[in-house]
């Protein structure tokens, strides 16, 4: 696996990747434009790997707020799971988050991605519980 920064031309390979992504979460907020403005407002924090044969296989989105950092779209083909790419993309992330001064990082997971939560207890993260999540769009 080949890993590096995730730059503009990958986003048409990492949607594809988290279209067919099991528990994964579409919305407007992942169109081109938007992606483009989160790796702009947080070059170098979002991650991706390639296959042997160059083909993108991971994608792991990050970014921070100045006080802690989140991250989004953490996602390996198929063919490629077992094999710690999500680990490398997520410490490559945390390793960004580290440098630029922000101690914790949070994730939203699905509550029925049982894989996704599988993965995340058995790398060490904290599910939290006592919280509740609100959201509304900005266009009252």
């Amino acid at each position: 696996m080949r890993y590096r920064a995730m730059i503009a031309d990958d986003y048409e390979a990492a949607y594809q990747l988290w279209e067919n992504t099991a528990g994964m979460n579409l919305s407007q907020a992942d169109s081109r434009e938007e992606i483009l403005r989160y790796l702009e407002r947080n070059p170098g924090m979002s991650q991706v790997c390639e296959d042997k044969d160059g083909q993108l296989a991971g994608t792991v989105m990050c970014g921070h707020d100045g006080r802690r950092g989140y991250m989004y779209h953490v996602a390996v083909s198929g063919a490629c799971r077992g094999k710690g790419a999500g680990r490398e993309m997520v410490s490559r992330s945390l390793k960004a988050l580290r440098e630029a001064g922000i101690a914790k990082c949070h994730l939203l997971v699905i509550e029925g991605n049982t894989l996704g939560r599988s993965f995340w207890s058995g790398t060490g993260w904290q599910e939290r519980d006592g919280l509740v999540l609100f959201s509304q769009n900005t266009d009252l």
